[in-house]
Parts: C-alpha cells; structure tokens; sequence
C-alpha cells in the first residue's frame, strides 16, 4: 500500500475534502491507475470529483458486468488490484456476478458502489440495494459509508483485505450524502482490523513432516493450483520441483505456473485433463497439493481420488484445508514462503535418504507415450477448433496474454496453448462464468499495453458481453477475440450428446451453420469500429490470425466456423473416479450425478 509522504508542516490541520474527494484521493494514496465503471446517480457526486483527476484512468463500459470482469482480467494479469465502480440498485446488481466470479477464483477486486441518501436507505428509495447484504456471501467483507470521515479508512481496509491473504474482492458502498459532505482527510497511519489475522509463515515442523513424506514416497505428484500463482511463486515452484524431480500438474487456474516445456510437467489435471496428469494423481502414494482446493472438477468422485496417496495441503486459507480430502500434513501459509522453506527441507532431508522415482517415471513416460493429447478432423468439412486454438497460441507464443470464456473453448484454450509463464492465461475456474472472456482481455489489455492479448471465446459467450467492443474501439484497446463459432452451447450440447441420448434441447445458437447467421459476427464487429474476419477454410487459418497480429490500431474479430460435432477429450464423466477416465470414445460412459 502507498502512502503520501509530502511533506507537511506538524502544526497545519488535515486538509477538508468531501467524500467523493476522500475516495479520490484514497484511490491515489493506494497507487491505484485504471479503474473500470459506469455512472449514475448515486456515484454521481465521486464522478464529479474523478472527471478532473489525472493519476487515474477511467475506462467508461458498457454494462456494470464488463467492469467487473475487466477489473478481473486487469488484476489476473498483473497480480495488481483490479477496481470496478457502479451505482446503486441495478448498478450495483449487475457487478454481482463478477464479485462471485472473483470470489471463487481469489483475484483482489476492489467493488464500489455508490448508495441513496443514508436518510432514505430502508424505504425502499429509488434505486435503493442492500448490495451489502447481497454480497456478503461472495466477498471477503463489505463496509458501508455513511459518512465522509470514514471514507479514507473503509478504502484502506478494503485494500489490504483484498490484496493480502488469499485475495479476494471487497466490497465498499458508499452513501450519496457521505459522498457529498465535507470531513478533514485522515489516512490511517496503521490499520487494526480485529480478526483478520492471514497466516504467512508455515509451521516448520510440518515443513519437515512434508518433506520426509517426500523422500520417502516412491510415487509423488505436485498438485500445482491458482494459488501459487496468485503467490507469484512460479520462480520457487520451478526451484523445487527440478531439485525433488517429481511430476507437477497445473490445474485449470494454474496454468502457466510451472512451464508446459518443462519434462516434469504432465499437464492439467481433472475433468478434462491430460491423462497422465489424472492417472498420475490417481496412482500417487503423495499428493503435494500447493495452492489447490481439491475441487470437484480435479477429484472427480472424492471417495476414489488418489486412494492410495498421503496428502500434504498447502494453502494460506485454513478453511479449504480438509475441506474435501483430509491431510496428513496440514499446512497454513503463503506458497511462496512455504516452497522455499519445502525446498530447504527436502535437500536436508535428502542427505540421509536420497529417493528413487525412476520406476515412477518409467510408468508416467509410458502414459505419456500412450495417450498423448491430440484430436481427430472432422468429416464435416468444417474447421477444427482444436487446430485452430493450436494455431493461435503458436504463432502468438507465450509472451501473450489469453482470456477465455467457459466452455468447450476454455478447455480447448487451456490444452492446446503452451503456457510457459504465470498470469498469461485467465479465466473463470470456479464459478465458470459465460462472457467473462472479452472484457477480461479487455482490463488485461489496459494493464499490459505492450502484449498481445486474445480472447478465445465461444458463439454462445461473446454474446453475452461484446458490447465492450465499443468500449475497446473508442478507448484504444486493441484486443484480439477469436470466435470458436459452433452455432451452439457446445459443452451442454456435448453433454447432451454423451448423457442424454443426443437430444440437444435448445442449445442451437444460429450463428454459423446452415443459412441462418443471427448475429452475423463480421457486420456486428465491423458496427463496433473493429476488423472482422470470417474463416471457413483451413488455408485460410493461419492468415487470418497473422492479419489480427498486425492489426493495432483497433480490435480484431475473427469468427471461426468450426464442426459442432467436435469434442473435449479426454474426459472424466461426473460423479466417477478419476480411473474410469476417457481418452475418446463415439458412445456415453456410465455416468450419474451425485
């Protein structure tokens, strides 16, 4: 956190601001640059106040919703603070989704809101949300302000709630009166806030515990998640894992956090992992789980994952450890810290036992061999998505930045482009939120100016937020959005296709195939100001993305005509256990929900 050091005569009093100009300047004071928002008339007044400021960038969206996920994207790709700004009601409302999305997925978002009038709130005020209350839930906390003297200080805890610990968004809404009127601008000169207490530093004896399982484990696994990249332990992580020379996975939010070119990494784990990463965690007698929370999408049916394995948990959130798999090493702290404390203690530990896990690599190499990822043309002389996402990201390289939408395309996204470095891939893991992808690239573009970045989205996805291509267009946001257009829902249709006997209950979108093309994506682009590309052929792939690579001096959209029958291999189906994993099959497995 940044603090004003101006020098100020001891005797003079504390400068009067109203409290529009106290969160103005308490944005200054916490080095904060780009925010994204949208007015009305209960943030009218911090409006007023953020129209002269020069520190800060306001970038003006289209819908409350794009705010919010272009403050994730800002904050994912930076490791930074993303800030999203709303009014009351409907304003506040819109941002929900967003606020859960962060929630899930750890990423430091800093909400604000405006509120009615104090003296009007409980009357059911026009525009009037206990926003508040909604987010409670979904929110490390959330401060109202009624009064302009409590601004500086609700910011500053916001901040430090958000950005420490394990991340997260933090609501502050805000009062139009206390907006409005005037109190001396006091920032905190230290924050007490009672209970918040994050853990840093791990225990060293379950340190050591853990790495005495780890010389002693014939067939360990590193179970790399989003934490450890929120840590931006990536440099420690690799440190690590080529002095122990035990496998790494990264989860679907992981990616990125341990290179994909490195021998040890076996790829993703889970529902549509790499099949060496889901039957290498399913055949460990160690499980390291860094960062990661065991969720449902990793472990498949709970009761079968990784029978066989002892589990050390790493996490700096008490709460998700043994939340789903009991740990025999229990650890609380920040992964970086604790990967290095790992480190140290595993070279000790190694002196008196050196492991052997070539038998281990014998086995993982040879399911490596076995099932490489890979995927078949398709036969109806449509595009391959799969081809195309591959193209994309190897002609791109790993100095860019991808966001996704959620869907066959995430997955796809997540396979087939080589990650070699942290906060180069965003997404939404936990809550798998549809049109996160354009307005994430969007505040990921802000944030990183000189990268290239492209959001992969769905037909089904970018309908749901394409309206910030304007915002892109008339700010100078150049981002690159490929369409992976199936006309469908494709990963509900894919479902339906395995689980329901191929009945595709209204998951035809009309976007691409047959004669129907409502919308049609080129003229929509071309509408917004950007550059809009169709491609139906496979020659025409590879120029169409190199022509989207040259093109900066607006946004370029290209929309993919691809098979709608493609898709996500391999594939653990819901409610089994990770050993029934399937590499490609033309009929649905067993399957049933619990």
């Amino acid at each position: 956190m940044s603090t004003d050091t101006t020098p100020r005569p001891k005797s003079s009093a504390p400068e009067v601001l109203t409290g529009s100009g106290a969160i103005l300047r308490s944005l200054e004071h916490l080095g904060i640059t780009d925010v994204f928002g949208l007015p009305g008339g209960a943030i009218m007044p911090f409006y007023d106040e953020l129209m002269a400021s020069t520190a800060i960038r306001h970038i003006l969206v289209r819908h409350e919703q794009g705010a919010g996920h272009a403050a994730e994207g800002y904050a994912s790709s930076t490791g930074k603070i993303g800030v999203a700004i709303a009014t009351s009601g409907p304003g506040a409302t819109n941002l929900v989704t967003a606020i859960a999305d962060a929630y899930m997925d750890s990423v430091p978002l800093l909400a604000i809101t405006g509120q009615v009038f104090s003296t009007s709130m409980g009357t059911d005020a026009f525009q009037e949300i206990d926003i508040v209350g909604i987010t409670m839930p979904i929110t490390k906390h959330s401060f109202l302000v009624t009064k302009p003297e409590d601004v500086p200080a609700a910011l500053a805890a916001a901040y430090q709630i958000a950005t420490t610990g394990r991340p997260g968004p933090v609501l502050v809404d805000i009062t139009k009166d206390a907006q409005q009127n005037s109190a001396p601008f006091i920032w905190p000169p230290k924050l007490d806030l009672p209970g918040y207490r994050p853990v840093i530093k791990a225990h060293g004896k379950q340190v050591i515990a853990a790495a005495q399982l780890l010389v002693e484990a014939e067939r360990p696994v590193f179970y790399v998640g989003g934490g450890v990249i929120r840590a931006g332990a990536s440099e420690e992580l690799l440190e690590l894992a080529e002095r122990v020379g035990a496998p790494i996975v990264t989860t679907l939010m992981a990616r990125g956090a341990f290179p994909d070119s490195n021998p040890l990494h076996l790829g993703m784990p889970g529902m549509h992992g790499a099949v060496p990463a889901v039957l290498s965690l399913q055949e460990s007698d160690l499980i390291i789980s860094l960062g990661a929370r065991f969720d449902d999408r990793v472990t498949g049916k709970p009761s079968e994952f990784a029978p066989l394995a002892k589990i050390v948990h790493v996490d700096i959130d008490p709460a998700e450890i043994g939340k789903i798999r009991a740990a025999d090493v229990p650890i609380v702290g920040d992964a970086k810290d604790v990967i290095v404390d790992l480190s140290a203690a595993f070279a000790d530990a190694a002196k008196a036992h050196k492991p052997d896990y070539s038998a281990w690599w014998t086995r993982l190499n040879t399911l490596k061999a076995q099932y490489p990822l890979g995927y078949t043309m398709p036969d109806d002389g449509l595009l391959s998505p799969q081809q195309i996402i591959q193209r994309i990201g190897e002609l791109t390289g790993p100095e860019a930045v991808y966001a996704a939408g959620v869907g066959q395309h995430q997955m796809w996204a997540a396979q087939f482009i080589k990650y070699e470095r942290p906060n180069s891939w965003l997404n939404s893991g936990g809550a798998g939120t549809m049109g996160y992808g354009v307005p994430a690239a969007m505040g990921a573009k802000v944030a990183n100016p000189d990268r290239v970045v492209w959001a992969i989205d769905g037909d089904g996805c970018f309908q749901m937020t394409n309206q910030e291509l304007a915002t892109c267009t008339i700010n100078n946001i150049p981002i690159k959005v490929a369409i992976i257009n199936n006309s469908s829902l494709g990963m509900v249709r894919q479902w339906q296709t395995l689980f329901y006997d191929g009945r595709h209950s209204f998951t035809d979108l009309n976007t691409g195939h047959g004669t129907a093309m409502v919308p049609d994506f080129v003229k929509l682009a071309e509408a917004y100001g950007c550059l809009g590309i169709r491609v139906t052929k496979p020659e025409e792939v590879d120029a169409a993305i190199k022509l989207a690579l040259e093109t900066n001096d607006r946004p370029v959209v290209i929309d993919f005509i691809v098979s709608r029958d493609a898709m996500v291999w391999p594939m653990v189906p819901q409610g089994v256990g990770n050993s029934q994993v399937q590499y490609a099959r033309d009929h649905a497995p067993e399957w049933e929900e619990e």
